[in-house]
């Protein structure tokens, strides 16, 4: 009885395994969909544009296959319904991201919002929180958002 007792204290208080590097890798590759996904649903109109820019921004940065990639949007999707804070993927990437990549992730974000010609209220408070936890300065907050206003052309 005191060694089931024991190998029970011992699982509480082993140190986790790391993850390993496809672990690691999907983890990244979801907590991005699911930051882009959240600002295609922070617009209370999800419209075909920004879904085409969130497959695009995927299957640029991640270079995955069609069934791969529907899959990854699928599982993103969900994730965001039942998600209650962007901690978990913002520190993901915190901890495996440059600052140049966080700085791009804001800026592929700003994409999807622009994307249908329209910056809801609720994209913006969403970004600018998002690159808060990415720890992405103002100015460079800012310059992502001009250069990704620059790219979706005139309104």
């Amino acid at each position: 009885m005191l060694k089931t007792l024991k190998d029970l204290f011992d699982t509480f208080t082993a140190p986790a395994q790391a993850p390993s590097p496809g672990e690691r890798d999907h983890a990244l590759q979801l907590g991005t969909a699911v930051l882009l996904v959240e600002v295609m649903r922070a617009d209370p109109a999800i419209t075909a544009a920004e879904r085409a820019t969130v497959l695009a921004t995927l299957r640029e940065k991640f270079s995955l296959a069609d069934d791969e990639l529907a899959r990854l949007l699928e599982l993103a999707e969900d994730t965001a319904r039942t998600s209650h804070d962007y901690h978990r993927f913002t520190s993901a990437m915190n901890e495996h991201f440059t600052q140049a990549q966080k700085i791009h992730m804001v800026e592929t974000m700003w994409q999807v919002a622009y994307s249908d010609a329209h910056l809801d209220a609720h994209e913006n408070h969403l970004i600018s929180k998002i690159a808060g936890l990415l720890h992405v300065t103002q100015g460079e907050y800012i310059g992502a958002k001009m250069r990704a206003r620059e790219a979706a052309g005139p309104a």
